[in-house]
C-alpha cells in the first residue's frame, strides 16, 4: 500500500497539518522541522498530492457560495484537486437544511465528498454519508475525519486586545443558527471576557453576510458595548455600515473586530481588524485526507489549523 500523509507525518514525529505543510507552505516551518518532513517522505516513498491512478470525482458540499470564504475555500480544493487531474462536483446548500439533505445524497453518489461546515445534526450527517469516503472541514463530529479552522487562539487574542484597549462591555453577533463554528466562537469569547472581567452582550443570531450585520446594527447599539466581535467579517462589514446609519462611528464611537481575513476586510475603510482563519490550507489539506480515504485508507484524523489576530484600524480605545 502507498505510503500516505499521515504515515509521512507519524515518523518524522510532527502533526499531520505540519507534514502537509512542509508540502504546501514550507516557508512556514523551521528548517530541521522540514527537513525531517521531506526525510520521512523520501524514506516512504511519498509524493504530495500522490493519488490511485484513476481520476476521482468528489462531490463538495458548502453553505453558501456567495460566501467569499467558501469561494476561498473552494479554490483551494480545486487546486489540489487539480494536481491528480481529480474532477470535483459543487453543491450549494443555500443554507437551507432540505437542500443541504438532499445535496449530500446526491454527492454520496460519487467516489467521495467534502462537507464543509455542514449545518445538519451530527447523527444526520453520519447517517447520510453512509459508506462514501468523506472528510468534513470546519466542524467536527465524533468519529469523523475532521480539518478544522481553530476557534480558540484567535478569538481569545481579540478580547485580550478589546481589554487592553479598555473596553469593559463587549458584544457578540452571532452567525446562523447550528453553526458548529459560531457556538465555539461565542464559547471562547464568553470565556475570555470572563477572564478579563468584561461585560459580554450576545446578540441573537443572523445571516453570515452583510445583510445579517446590518440587522444586528440596531441591538448592538442599543446594548451599549464600546465593541463588537462579529461572527465573521462579513456580519463585521454590515455592522459597520448599519451602525454609521445610526450615527456611530468605528472606531470612534464603537470598535469592530470581525472573523476570517477576507479580501474586503483590508480593503475598507477603517480596515477590519478581524482573526485570520487558515481557510486556503484547510481546503488542501482536507483533499489531501479525502484522497487518502479514497485509495482505502481508514481515516479517522482531527486535524486543527491555527487562526491569528490582524489588527487593523477598527480598533481604538473606547471614548471617555
Amino acid at each position: 500500500m502507498a505510503a500516505t500523509l499521515t504515515d509521512v507525518a507519524r515518523r518524522a514525529g510532527v502533526s499531520i497539518a505540519t507534514a502537509s505543510r512542509a508540502f504546501g507552505e514550507p516557508d512556514r516551518l523551521a528548517p530541521n522541522t522540514l527537513g525531517r518532513v521531506l526525510e520521512a517522505a523520501g524514506e516512504l516513498g511519498y509524493a504530495a498530492s500522490q493519488s490511485a491512478t484513476a481520476t476521482r470525482t468528489f462531490g463538495v458540499v458548502v453553505p453558501d457560495v456567495a460566501n467569499p470564504v467558501y469561494a476561498t475555500l473552494l479554490k483551494a480544493i480545486q487546486g489540489q484537486a487539480w494536481h491528480g487531474r481529480h474532477r470535483i462536483v459543487l453543491f450549494d446548500a443555500d443554507e437551507d437544511l432540505r437542500r443541504e439533505r438532499d445535496q449530500i445524497e446526491q454527492a454520496r453518489k460519487l467516489d467521495g465528498m467534502l462537507l464543509c461546515s455542514p449545518r445538519l445534526p451530527d447523527a444526520d450527517v453520519l447517517e447520510l454519508v453512509g459508506d462514501t469516503p468523506y472528510v468534513i472541514v470546519n466542524r467536527q463530529i465524533d468519529g469523523a475525519p475532521c480539518v478544522l479552522m481553530d476557534t480558540e487562539h484567535g478569538p481569545s487574542q481579540a478580547i485580550e486586545h478589546l481589554a487592553a484597549l479598555g473596553h469593559t462591555h463587549i458584544a457578540y453577533a452571532a452567525g446562523p443558527r447550528g453553526s458548529w463554528a459560531d457556538a465555539r466562537r461565542a464559547d471562547t469569547v464568553a470565556r475570555a471576557c470572563e477572564r478579563h472581567g468584561i461585560r459580554l452582550t450576545g446578540l441573537s443570531h443572523h445571516a453570515a453576510s452583510i445583510q445579517g450585520g446590518r440587522a444586528a446594527a440596531a441591538p448592538a447599539a442599543a446594548s451599549g458595548a464600546t465593541a463588537v466581535i462579529a461572527y465573521n467579517d462579513l456580519v463585521a462589514l454590515g455592522l459597520e455600515a448599519g451602525l454609521l446609519e445610526l450615527g456611530k462611528r468605528c472606531p470612534a464611537d464603537i470598535s469592530i473586530v470581525g472573523i476570517d481575513d477576507i479580501d474586503l476586510a483590508g480593503a475598507v475603510t477603517p480596515a477590519l481588524t478581524t482573526v485570520r482563519m487558515p481557510i486556503e490550507r484547510s481546503g488542501a489539506l482536507a483533499v489531501d485526507l479525502l484522497l487518502q480515504a479514497m485509495n482505502g485508507t481508514a481515516i479517522d484524523d482531527v486535524v486543527t489549523l491555527g487562526s491569528q489576530l490582524i489588527v487593523r484600524a477598527s480598533t481604538a480605545a473606547p471614548a471617555a
